[in-house]
């Protein structure tokens, strides 16, 4: 089944104690951030200290609740100037609750090589994500069968991953 709309943000109200993501591309080009992402090419900057948007307000909302929302992305040096971008959103959202991790694989074998990305609410269900090869967004997909293996991707993930906060120590992002 394929998610969009309001059965997509009902996976984000209703989950009961985690939603988590496994990211794996280097790029992604979603609409709803085309115009910062231009911004950011431009050379403006925000201050992580001061930034509040629909997004922290609603971790916050989440960790409030004694829920947790994370992730693990999988990257490479040098980084994307689109991973530099994102990184410059990480850090407020991490602040506002979400736990983000780093799996950065320069150099070493991807122990995750191969699995794509996906969205798993509640350790019970999965939302696989779809993409173009340059990044683009084709569709979300319930998953029909059998979550132990994301289960364990999740773990290895975990695993083989450091906070975000710890990784961009010592990077200029």
């Amino acid at each position: 089944m394929l998610l969009t709309g309001e059965a997509w943000q009902e996976k984000f109200r209703d989950f009961r104690s985690e939603a988590w993501r496994l990211e794996t591309l280097p790029v992604y080009k979603v609409p709803q951030a085309e115009e910062r992402l231009r911004s950011y090419l431009a050379g403006e900057r925000i201050d992580p200290r001061t930034y509040a948007s629909e997004y922290t307000e609603d971790l916050k909302r989440v960790r409030r609740q004694g829920k947790s929302k994370g992730r693990v992305h999988i990257v490479s040096r040098p980084l994307s100037t689109y991973l530099e971008y994102e990184f410059m959103y990480y850090r407020p959202h991490a602040w506002a609750g979400e736990d983000i991790r780093i799996m950065d694989v320069t150099g070493r074998d991807n122990p995750l090589a191969g699995v794509q990305d996906f969205w798993m609410f509640d350790s019970s269900e999965v939302v696989l994500m779809h993409y173009e090869a340059d990044g683009t967004q084709i569709s979300r997909e319930v998953h029909e069968g059998d979550v132990t293996p994301f289960l364990e991707y999740q773990r290895i993930a975990l695993a083989e991953s450091v906070p975000f906060e710890e990784y961009v120590k010592g990077l200029d992002v």
